[in-house]
């Protein structure tokens, strides 16, 4: 199932969830032809910011990706806070709660290195095109690996436009 990326981040900022849009969906805001099934956020670790993660994602059954059917699962302030990083199913796709980026950090670091953006009629924070970079390698994986590659050359392109200003017409 690929998420529905639009009713998930409506959803999340309609509950004034803290978070920042970082993975394939960042990439792909960045510019980069990815294709991606899920949405990666990294999420504020604060009692008030997990109690509106948690409303939020009521109403759309989460459940742990990957998990055998039937076994006991509840999305709640006490279970993310004992938890760090949640992998979840949801009625509107794949979502995956991240509260650390590495070598970034939590939510604190990850949201001084992001960007803001308007994405579905919604303002949200992006991981900026170099943290994105910087994360992917951290990852080790080869997907990853591959995906860095695009994403530098997205970022010398950004450099150039920013160096040369459009010729006048």
């Amino acid at each position: 199932m690929v998420s529905d990326f639009e009713q998930l981040i409506r959803l999340l900022t309609r509950h004034n969830v803290e978070f920042v849009i970082v993975g394939g969906l960042a990439a792909t805001i960045h510019g980069a032809a990815t294709v991606t099934y899920d949405l990666d956020i990294c999420y504020r670790r604060s009692n008030e910011n997990i109690e509106r993660l948690c409303r939020a994602l009521f109403s759309i059954h989460p459940r742990l990706r990957g998990a055998p059917e039937g076994l006991p699962f509840t999305l709640d302030p006490t279970t993310v806070m004992a938890g760090f990083n949640f992998t979840l199913s949801t009625d509107l796709g794949p979502l995956d709660l991240l509260a650390e980026i590495t070598p970034i950090g939590l939510y604190e670091r990850v949201v001084e290195n992001a960007q803001t953006a308007h994405l579905f009629g919604c303002e949200v924070h992006v991981l900026s095109l170099r943290a994105l970079i910087a994360a992917k390698r951290g990852t080790g994986r080869s997907k990853d690996a591959i995906a860095v590659l695009e994403l530098e050359q997205l970022l010398k392109a950004q450099e150039r436009e920013s160096r040369d200003p459009p010729a006048e017409p």
